[in-house]
Parts: structure tokens; C-alpha cells; sequence
């Protein structure tokens, strides 16, 4: 490990573990009950009252924690929260509205350009192939809860598609236009620490740890015809998914 990496890993470690204590604490305390006044708490966390300070300021930020000047920190009441299955493929926008969930999209930041060389490999086009990029935050109230981005060959869709303003999903779109015909979506999930355009884009610390998807959207001819990135603030959305007993298993107990 080079110098730059143990000095990037020490300097974040303090911060980091006050993310978890403080988690940890406010996972077993219930909405409306008061944390311990700064002083003592950080005493308790074994950290500075700035680091402190930071931490709880991202945890206001993301709803779990209430500041009242003068008065105390307390516990926040749940936020609202969207449930679904990932088996059924469709846009956040849809399942909002299905469920009633408040939600607004920033208007979106959209630009056609060439493929990143990652872009291009997961799109299985050519590299510097055009693309248009669709990048929109996903808000509950004043609270961003979602980054999400689209990268779709201009052979697709282009920038002139979406109109002066576009705050909708993809998706919906090309279900409404009916082409190109969609098959299916393969789906990656995984975690992903917030920093640069996510940290900024979301309102967290850098460091923070965020709900990660990545598509792809394949048509019926086997043509992917969009790449997605998705990116989830804990505590907002919560994804399941059904798997049934497979063949091999319900052989072995027959046996």
C-alpha cells in the first residue's frame, strides 16, 4: 500500500466508524426519543465534537435524525418507504404513483457524446460510439433519495426525443413509443460509497455507503438498447425478490 492510500485510509477511518456507532445507536432508540447532548456523546463515541458534528449533519440531511436548536437531538419518524420486487421490470416513476408515493425528479441533464470505454463494452456497441446520457436525482419532499443515470445509443433515442424539458424515466418512454420492443433487464446490485457527482448529487459524506443497481435493457431482437445506473440512499427503498424452489432440490427431497 502506497503512502497517499495509508493516509486516505486513516483520515477516513475516524469519520467512518462515527457513521457506525451513531447508525448503531440510532437503530436501537425509537422516533422521537432523544440522543444524548454532544458533549457526552461524542465523550461516548471516543471522537471530536466536529467529527461528530459532520456526522450528524449527514444524518439530518437523510431524515434520521431532528436537530431543534436549544432544545436536543432527537430520533426521526421513519420515512416514507417505496417496497417492491425486482421480477417485474418497471420505472421508479410507475411504481411511485402505483403505491401513491411522493416522489419529483429534477429535471434532467441530458448530453449526447462518445461512449466511455465501459459504456461502450455494457451498450455492446462499437467504442466512441454516440450515446445520449439522461442523469436525474429522484426526490421525497426536499430529500434526494435516488441518482439515476441512462446511457442509450443515439440509434435509440436522441437529445431532441425528450423535448426543451425531461424528468421522466427511459424506460417509460420507450414502453409508451412502443419501440424498440423490450425483452427483459439483467441487473446487477451491489454496494457503492458515495464521492464526487454521487456525494454532491445525494447530499452525503463522502464515504457514505449507497444501494447500487446496474442494468442492462435488452430488446426482443437482443440489442441492449440502454445501460443504468442506479443509485439508492438507504432507508427510502427497499427491493426483494422472489426465488422458488429450483428442480435439483425438489428432486433431491423426492428421493
Amino acid at each position: 500500500m502506497n503512502k497517499s492510500n495509508r493516509q486516505q485510509r486513516t483520515s477516513y477511518s475516524p469519520r467512518l466508524q462515527v457513521n457506525e456507532s451513531l447508525a448503531d445507536l440510532i437503530s436501537r432508540r425509537k422516533p422521537g426519543e432523544q440522543l444524548p447532548p454532544e458533549p457526552q456523546l461524542a465523550q461516548q463515541l471516543g471522537v471530536s465534537r466536529a467529527t461528530l458534528r459532520e456526522a450528524m449533519r449527514s444524518f439530518e440531511e437523510h431524515g434520521q435524525i431532528v436537530r431543534r436548536h436549544g432544545v436536543g437531538t432527537y430520533i426521526a419518524p421513519p420515512p416514507p418507504l417505496i417496497e417492491t420486487g425486482l421480477e417485474e421490470l418497471e420505472s421508479l416513476d410507475t411504481l411511485a404513483r402505483r403505491i401513491g408515493f411522493e416522489i419529483h425528479m429534477s429535471d434532467a441533464v441530458i448530453e449526447e457524446r462518445e461512449a466511455a470505454p465501459n459504456e461502450a463494452a455494457r451498450l455492446q456497441v462499437p467504442p466512441g460510439s454516440l450515446v445520449l446520457s439522461v442523469a436525474r436525482v429522484m426526490k421525497a419532499g426536499a430529500q434526494p433519495v435516488a441518482y439515476l443515470v441512462d446511457i442509450v445509443p443515439t440509434t435509440y433515442l436522441r437529445r431532441q426525443d425528450l423535448g426543451e424539458t425531461f424528468n421522466g424515466s427511459v424506460l417509460d418512454l420507450f414502453i409508451r413509443r412502443g419501440e424498440p420492443a423490450l425483452s427483459h433487464s439483467r441487473t446487477d446490485i451491489m454496494a457503492e460509497a458515495a464521492r464526487g457527482v454521487l456525494a454532491r448529487q445525494l447530499h452525503s459524506q463522502r464515504g457514505d455507503v449507497l444501494l447500487k443497481l446496474e442494468a442492462q435493457l435488452i430488446a426482443q431482437d437482443g440489442q441492449v438498447v440502454d445501460y443504468s445506473l442506479s443509485y439508492f440512499v438507504p432507508g427510502y427503498l427497499r427491493f426483494h425478490v422472489v426465488r422458488r424452489i429450483g428442480k435439483g432440490e425438489s428432486n433431491i427431497k423426492n428421493e
